[in-house]
């Protein structure tokens, strides 16, 4: 993967802007493999990951994964896997193959589910030489408050159950989370300082929320512990998407340096 360049701001060192530049993750929520290789181009050298999520898995499938790699950007591959274990540690090992670098399970699928998946990953990748990739445990869904899972009989709300399902997915030995901003810090101490808190619902100050429900900036989920933040919309549908990420990573950049030395950002 090459490393991106982004220009560093007034007080921000070049150092600061490429550590943020790779924790910035971009979602690729487009149509088609066009759409999809137009951003990834706009964006090369700004940002280092991209989501590919279940609109344009369905659509083009792994080749989607395979462009963003030879365009020389690693793959959160964000499918949300939830179904018995053998069905997921199956599915989750065909990803490994794809060679991506994150992929995502719900957590919510159980104990058993998510350390089969686990041991099914570590096997097949040590038998035939694979990068593992970090796999992480969907808490719950940023579109979602407490009403919601009052809803559909979750009790306690939603930094409770966001509790229950963390703990979970580090009994089970996953590398880490995704969760709104909301829950990054009480994460941070449950897992520890080389646990991965992969956090959706970032929106820049003055963008609109759309049906994200539990947000917030950048530099703040980063001061509260986050090590990846995905932002997608703010960015696709900016008139120019690699202004936009640029400021974003700006943004992350600053937090960066505010924070130096703290364990927060030693993943």
């Amino acid at each position: 993967m090459s490393h991106p360049r982004v220009p560093a701001g007034p007080g921000v060192s070049a150092a600061a802007v490429r550590w943020a530049a790779r924790r910035l993750v971009v979602a690729l929520d487009v149509e088609r493999l066009a759409e999809a290789r137009s951003l990834v181009r706009a964006l090369s050298g700004t940002v280092g990951t991209f989501k590919i999520g279940k609109q344009l898995f369905v659509a083009e499938g792994p080749r989607a994964v395979r462009m963003v790699q030879r365009l020389g950007g690693a793959v959160f591959l964000d499918l949300k896997f939830h179904d018995i274990p053998e069905t997921v540690a199956r599915a989750t090992v065909e990803a490994a193959r794809l060679g991506v670098r994150f992929l995502d399970v719900h957590a919510a699928g159980g104990l058993a589910m998510m350390a089969r998946t686990r041991a099914a990953l570590r096997q097949v990748c040590r038998r035939e030489g694979l990068v593992r990739p970090a796999l992480l445990g969907v808490t719950v869904l940023t579109s979602l408050d407490d009403a919601d899972l009052r809803a559909i009989g979750v009790p306690g709300g939603t930094a409770r159950q966001v509790a229950r399902l963390g703990r979970l997915a580090r009994l089970a030995g996953l590398d880490g989370v995704v969760a709104s901003p909301r829950e990054i810090a009480a994460l941070r101490r449950l897992g520890g300082p080389r646990f991965f808190i992969v956090t959706p619902g970032i929106r820049p100050p003055g963008a609109s929320r759309d049906d994200q429900k539990r947000v917030l900036g950048p530099a703040e989920a980063l001061r509260a512990g986050a090590t990846h933040l995905v932002v997608g919309r703010p960015i696709r549908d900016a008139r120019d998407p690699r202004t936009a990420a640029q400021a974003i990573v700006s943004d992350m950049a600053a937090a960066v340096l505010a924070a130096r030395g703290r364990a927060e950002f030693t993943v």
